[in-house]
């Protein structure tokens, strides 16, 4: 049979797909070009990232991080993904619990909307935003009469935020409470017992770990984002400017120690994020292997 060759295993004929016998030659060739990929597109780059911004030396480095204005983007972006996380965290949980578990119309289009930031531009979102909620905008004049602040200012970024980044929780646990069905919880019913006590002896931790997984996404994707931040930001030094618009004022200023010295700081945070990233899906299969014993 193509693609699947014979091999004696235990006095057995036993059929092994051809990828797992290529010859070592042929599997060192196809490492050697993942790694070098990887290398090149990957490794290099972030290298280089640390190499410019301790070129002059730790002084510089860390004078960068705790300047002004430095620190200020740092503390918006922080407090963006404070306030955006746990907003996703319920929006997931609800639309994840509402589309598995129960059948109601227009559950198509729900899903739909929420892979919706998917096949939006992040520039495109943003400017949506300030058309409704510009001076200009739908309810400018509305939120103008009544002094009220949402472009260029912090309202503004967490609404942009969040709609780049709502998918990520919900997008996690459809797929898994999908595959754990209801049983379970229909047995709970039977036995009387009620919806949050369902939801919380049950549903939760069963979906615990790709619900942290789903947090860990959405957070770096939070503190990353830069297409609709730009936008609705006003690039206002020390007041609206998060880590990545003020890493490309800095580098536009040829202040290059400084844009990588914040540029370092955002790829700790992401190789933090990785570091969670592969302990939750170790801890997933772990359960899911688990599950299957």
């Amino acid at each position: 049979m193509a693609g699947v060759i014979a091999a004696k295993a235990g006095g057995f004929s036993v059929e092994r797909p051809r990828h797992i016998t290529e010859s070592k030659w042929v599997q060192f060739v196809l490492i050697s070009i993942a790694v070098l990929f990887l290398g090149f597109l990957l490794i290099l780059p972030l290298i280089s990232v640390f190499i410019e911004a301790f070129r002059k030396g730790t002084e510089v480095y860390f004078a960068a991080l705790v300047e002004p204005e430095a620190a200020s983007a740092i503390r918006l972006t922080l407090t963006t993904a404070a306030i955006v996380v746990p907003l996703n965290l319920i929006f997931g949980l609800a639309a994840a619990w509402a589309i598995t578990k129960f059948r109601f119309k227009g559950k198509n289009l729900l899903i739909t909307l929420i892979d919706l930031p998917f096949a939006v531009s992040p520039v495109i979102a943003g400017l949506i935003f300030v058309l409704l909620f510009g001076a200009k905008g739908l309810f400018g004049p509305w939120l103008q009469a009544h002094d009220i602040k949402i472009i260029f200012a912090l309202p503004g970024i967490v609404l942009a935020t969040l709609f780049v980044t709502f998918p990520f929780v919900a997008r996690e646990l459809i797929p898994l409470m999908q595959s754990q069905g209801t049983q379970e919880e229909e047995a709970a019913v039977t036995l009387g017992a009620k919806g949050w006590r369902i939801f919380f002896k049950i549903t939760l931790p069963n979906i615990k770990w790709g619900l942290l997984y789903g947090i860990i996404l959405c957070n770096a994707r939070a503190m990353g984002e830069f297409g609709a931040v730009s936008v609705v930001s006003g690039h206002i030094r020390g007041t609206t400017n998060t880590m990545p618009l003020h890493i490309q004022i800095l580098y536009n200023e040829y202040n290059f120690a400084g844009s990588f010295a914040i540029a370092s700081l955002l790829v700790l945070l992401a190789v933090v994020t990785l570091v969670a990233k592969a302990i939750f899906e170790w801890k997933f299969r772990q359960q899911k292997l688990q599950e299957g014993e």
